[in-house]
């Protein structure tokens, strides 16, 4: 009976390996978990317990979505670039937004700033004290009211 059970277990061992190598395999073609798994035909909740139980798996795992991801990002450049080529301007646009630094996109700040009030005669204490207690020599470093007396 014994050898029933082992022959069981290895059963199960060989066909999670072959299900997890075929799920990593979809993630490099496509690495959109619902696709890959639908692909792999299996289940979420599959590939999330795999996830926790085999740390291994969780690596190649993110190693797996991100080559996809590399692929995925090579052949949108390679569609951009044909757009381009094609004088496509959205695809013009887009281009030189992210690669020319003349195109990109500008942050334009307008405000005023406020000058800080003075520091009433007890916060000049409570800041004296904390420049003490910081070690700074106050002798050297003294504040603009003291030097211009």
């Amino acid at each position: 009976m014994s050898d029933t059970r082992e022959n069981w277990n290895k059963a199960i061992a060989e066909r999670m390996a072959k299900d997890k190598a075929s799920l990593l395999d979809q993630f490099r073609k496509m690495p959109i978990l619902q696709v890959a798994l639908e692909r792999a035909q299996l289940s979420r909740s599959t590939y999330y317990n795999w996830r926790d139980e085999d740390k291994e798996f969780l690596k190649d795992a993110e190693k797996a979505i991100a080559e996809g991801e590399a692929l995925i990002t090579d052949m949108s450049e390679s569609q951009l670039i044909s757009l381009v080529r094609d004088k496509h301007f959205p695809a013009v646009q887009l281009w030189l937004r992210h690669h020319h630094p003349k195109y990109a996109p500008k942050l334009e700040i307008e405000g005023t700033i406020n000058t800080i009030q003075e520091l009433s005669p007890e916060q000049k204490e409570l800041v004296r004290k904390a420049l003490e207690l910081a070690n700074i020599n106050l002798e050297n470093h003294g504040t603009d009211n003291e030097q211009s007396k």
